[in-house]
């Protein structure tokens, strides 16, 4: 799977020199808000200014944000998607959580993650901080460990008995088998988290909580001020930073990543047609980087990875040691704990929907059906252009050079912070909000199929593109007897992540503030986002559990079975 890198000795050179440079701009960029007082705001006081000199420094801000909720992310992706691949009972009980997760709103979230953290960290802005991380964490997560747990269901039965025949213990396995033949869905989806952290970073860094505001310094709430204000100039000003902030990131992060990745593509034909990146190609002939990787990080991994290797030894051996008696009691307690945290969640439900009244009670099945309406429109819609753009784009590597950041920006723009131009075209038309908000909501959604859609046309081995160049196939029959079945495990992945990702988006696109008015139509969305704003917690959970019961409904109904049939059928053996 992972190919050997052979290093050769470098010089120091300009290279490095620039290496040099950058690092100690980022260190300086890092250190002068601190220094200055910057992070230093209260929660109840921020005041976001909509100085256009304030932006670099906002968008440090943000991005930092986005780093610390990426890596919070993609540890749990790897915990929670490998415990539920390769645990059968845990998948039953992980895997539906996982459903509710993706289905529950950014906004449901708020209130206990925000008092939680203010009754801890009272004082400064340090609780805000973790909230806004933790929040959009939940908008980077989900998608990922979907794609992680999916590609280890998916791993090729060659591949599982090879590792067998080879003894390799569960890290060996997870390190060179698992990890190398995710990675190329990982990192189309860890890009598509990110321009979901993008998407929500509006909502995250400034919000209201029963009737309190509070805001946090960044990009995103610098765009939610300016359209608030119906400052249209720093509107404008502050999407292009965050264009050029997303573009940077392309270059330096994403298309090397991308690049990197793709020898872990599996295949017997090696492509000629290669991705590149001039930034890869740069860090490769960098001495500093040589240095840092064969002094540091390889000493450190390995010294890691022995580690953890003795300790799967030693548990593996005496495993058969283990008193039993100890694991049965240990279970019976875990059980107990459970169901006395449900049994006390429930009570506390109960007294707390109760008070709900009768008429916000028949608000909420018309309010979900107008929303599901707006979902199922915009699934179609995002199903019909992606999945042929997703596959021109991941199996053309030279379109998929010039295409990828340009949608990576597309993708990140927060829909939000466009929202004000949409809403003007169809306040006054037929449809109004209800229309405009699928449009909204169709921009929150299509990237997740997108990127998933690209990563499987990118997954497929040469070897069979070779194989339909020589039988002649082409146009429906190619599509048929090779795109379709190779795609069709990412496509259901994308397609699952777009569904919950879909009903997040309607809190933001049915309920909307622009130009100092709340506008806002019939719809789920629309509901829970109000009840947030007042307070209003009991609505709040009813709306937010109506929401998980119809995403999970239709994921069990639909995704799952389809989810299935790819597993059968469309895995790809070698």
């Amino acid at each position: 799977m992972e190919k050997q890198k052979i290093f050769t000795k470098r010089k120091f050179g300009i290279i490095d020199i620039i290496i040099f440079a950058f690092i100690a701009i980022i260190l300086y960029l890092i250190m002068t808000p601190g220094i200055h007082g910057g992070f230093n705001s209260s929660s109840n006081n921020v005041k976001i200014s909509t100085n256009l000199n304030m932006l670099p420094e906002y968008a440090l801000k943000s991005v930092l944000r986005m780093t610390a909720a990426y890596i919070i992310s993609i540890i749990f992706t790897l915990v929670y998607g490998y415990t539920a691949a390769h645990n059968k009972k845990a998948e039953k009980i992980l895997i539906p959580i996982l459903d509710i997760l993706q289905s529950i709103p950014v906004l449901s979230f708020l209130p206990a993650v925000v008092m939680g953290l203010i009754a801890l960290f009272p004082n400064g802005t340090i609780g805000i901080e973790i909230a806004s991380i933790i929040l959009i964490f939940t908008g980077q997560a989900w998608n990922m460990t979907f794609s992680f747990y999916n590609s280890i269901k998916l791993l090729p039965r060659d591949l599982q008995e090879a590792s067998s025949i080879l003894r390799l213990n569960k890290w060996q396995q997870f390190k060179k088998l698992e990890l190398p033949y995710s990675a190329i869905g990982l990192v189309w989806n860890s890009m598509m988290s990110w321009a979901g952290g993008w998407f929500f970073l509006m909502s995250c860094e400034m919000f209201t909580l029963k009737g309190r505001n509070f805001r946090l310094e960044g990009i995103g709430s610098f765009l939610q001020t300016a359209a608030g204000n119906g400052n249209t100039k720093a509107l404008i000003w502050g999407i292009c930073t965050l264009v050029f902030v997303i573009i940077l990131l392309d270059q330096l992060v994403w298309r090397p990543v991308t690049a990197w990745a793709d020898k872990f593509k599996v295949e017997l034909t090696q492509s000629n047609d290669q991705s590149k990146s001039f930034v890869l190609k740069l860090l490769r002939r960098s001495y500093i980087i040589q240095v840092f990787t064969e002094k540091i990080l390889t000493p450190i991994f390995s010294f890691i990875g022995e580690k953890i290797d003795k300790l799967v030894y030693k548990v593996k051996n005496n495993e058969h040691k283990s008193n039993e008696i100890i694991g049965k009691v240990i279970k019976i307690i875990f059980k107990i704990i459970g169901l006395i945290i449900i049994v006390y969640a429930v009570i506390n439900i109960a007294q707390l929907v109760i008070k709900l009244p009768a008429s916000d009670w028949l608000r909420i099945p018309k309010a979900a059906f107008f929303s599901l309406l707006r979902v199922i429109v915009a699934q179609v819609i995002a199903l019909v252009w992606t999945v042929p753009v997703g596959v021109a784009i991941g199996m053309n590597k030279k379109l998929s050079n010039i295409i990828q950041p340009i949608i990576q920006v597309i993708a990140s723009i927060p829909a939000t912070a466009l929202f004000p131009v949409v809403l003007g075209m169809f306040i006054n038309v037929f449809g109004g909000l209800s229309v405009a908000s699928i449009l909204l909501m169709l921009m929150g959604t299509q990237w997740y199929i997108l990127f998933n859609v690209v990563a499987g046309a990118m997954a497929i081995p040469e070897d069979l593109k070779e194989a339909t160049k020589v039988l002649g196939l082409k146009g429906f029959k190619k599509w048929k007897i090779l795109i379709l079945p190779g795609i069709f495990p990412y496509l259901i992945t994308g397609m699952i992540t777009a569904t919950g990702g879909c009903w997040n988006a309607s809190i933001v696109s049915e309920y909307v503030n622009f130009g100092g008015k709340t506008v806002k139509t019939i719809g789920l969305g629309a509901l829970i986002s109000d009840a947030t704003t007042k307070g209003n917690f009991a609505l709040l959970l009813v709306g937010t559990i109506t929401m998980c019961i119809v995403v999970v409904g239709i994921n069990k109904i639909v995704w799952k079975r389809l989810f299935a049939l790819s597993e059968e059928r469309f895995k790809i053996e070698m």
